[in-house]
């Protein structure tokens, strides 16, 4: 997008996608595959037309990540399959309906970190007379002296922890591991060009830089420790958007998961080396003028997950130069926005650009495809579709 002149046809607040801008996203994506399997992470989508639009884009994407078992089950009955759960779960009846599944042919693989989870998933296959696919979630953070850099996700921190996870999923029949999975989030996920922040982003790139050594060295040992061991891995999965450069280059990695880096928000504009296009925004109108130079429009507070801060709220993009108000933010039911230089009048839109990807979608039943400010096409977001995830 380029402006903020919306087509009169459309009621706001909406939630846009500039399609140019998204389809040369998706081939970029592509072109840096580096010959490895793209997997959607659909989080970061929330919208069955788009998830399929980008996997017929290019062979190159192929899979899906989700974080919910009932979402899993939603994408397989819309017809999706290779479909990665990407967080342990225990909800029995979803992981029972998941088991059935896959006895019929689909392919809905679990993850796994600890005991415990693979007693339950086997628990659960062997009363349902069905099968469970596993891939292991392995620790990518890394520590520096007392400096824990990552996320806190899986214990499992080394070779001998997984080779003892995978001997005791071979000991029942009904379960099968098909893969490993780490997550560098330290890499994939952390800003090192944040506005105003130039000390912190030289520490963060020289943390990152050492990182993906440590990350390519553990993978590594973790695979060839369990192929030692006569364990078929057709399924390596790293990576994120903000990592795809470094994850595509590691041998043994057979796939890495993109997500944001199809709409790439504005959480995004803070990596060095960035290649995307803002592909998704919203329009809210205005519908008062408080004051000189202030603007209010309906709704808009979007504020996206994580620790709390500036980064985190919506930005005005269209017209530019609008800056939200200290006091008030990005609200539930209105957002006043300042512009020194604009003359705005009530009925027009201002357009904004969210922190992250899927989360917008939560808030909106449809994504209106706009391609030169004409509507070209209307996918509906799981909301739409009359589901919601949590």
């Amino acid at each position: 997008m380029h402006s903020n002149k919306i087509p009169e046809e459309l009621s706001l607040p909406a939630l846009l996608l500039d399609l140019p801008a998204f389809e040369e996203n998706c081939r970029q994506i592509a072109r840096h595959s580096n010959g490895k399997k793209i997997r959607i992470a659909t989080k970061s989508i929330r919208s069955i037309e788009v998830i399929k639009r980008i996997l017929d884009s290019d062979p190159v994407f192929q899979g899906v990540m989700c974080f919910s078992p009932e979402e899993a089950i939603f994408l397989s009955e819309n017809g999706l399959d290779d479909i990665l759960i990407a967080y342990p779960i225990w909800d029995k009846k979803a992981l029972a309906d998941i088991s059935i599944l896959n006895s019929k042919g689909k392919t809905i693989i679990c993850m796994v970190d600890a005991a415990e989870q693979v007693d339950h998933l086997a628990h659960i296959a062997e009363e349902t007379k069905g099968c469970f696919y596993l891939c292991i979630d392995v620790d990518m953070s890394t520590t520096f002296f007392t400096l824990h850099f990552g996320v806190r996700r899986s214990p499992l921190k080394d070779s001998e922890a997984v080779l003892k996870l995978a001997g005791k999923i071979k000991q029942s029949a009904n379960i099968k591991l098909i893969g490993v999975m780490g997550y560098e989030a330290q890499i994939a996920g952390v800003g090192d060009k944040v506005p105003s922040q130039w000390m912190k982003n030289r520490a963060i790139d020289f943390l990152k830089k050492r990182s993906i050594q440590e990350v390519e060295e553990r993978r590594n040992k973790v695979v060839h420790a369990l192929q030692q061991e006569g364990v078929s891995l057709p399924l390596i999965n790293g990576g994120g958007t903000g990592s795809l450069d470094s994850t595509t280059r590691e041998d043994v990695v057979t796939e890495v998961t993109v997500g944001s880096g199809f709409y790439s928000p504005k959480l995004f504009d803070y990596y060095q080396g960035f290649l995307y296009k803002p592909a998704l925004f919203f329009a809210l109108p205005i519908v008062r003028k408080p004051a000189p130079n202030i603007y209010t429009c309906h709704g808009g507070g979007y504020v996206a997950s994580g620790p709390p801060g500036k980064d985190k709220v919506p930005e005005p993009v269209f017209p530019a130069g609008g800056k939200l108000l200290d006091l008030e933010g990005a609200g539930e039911v209105q957002t006043p926005v300042h512009y020194e230089n604009e003359t705005l009048e009530i009925g027009d839109a201002i357009v904004f650009r969210a922190a992250k990807a899927g989360e917008i979608c939560e808030r909106f039943q449809e994504i209106v495809c706009l391609s030169d400010q004409q509507v070209v096409g209307r996918f509906k977001t799981y909301r739409g579709e009359g589901v919601c995830f949590i």
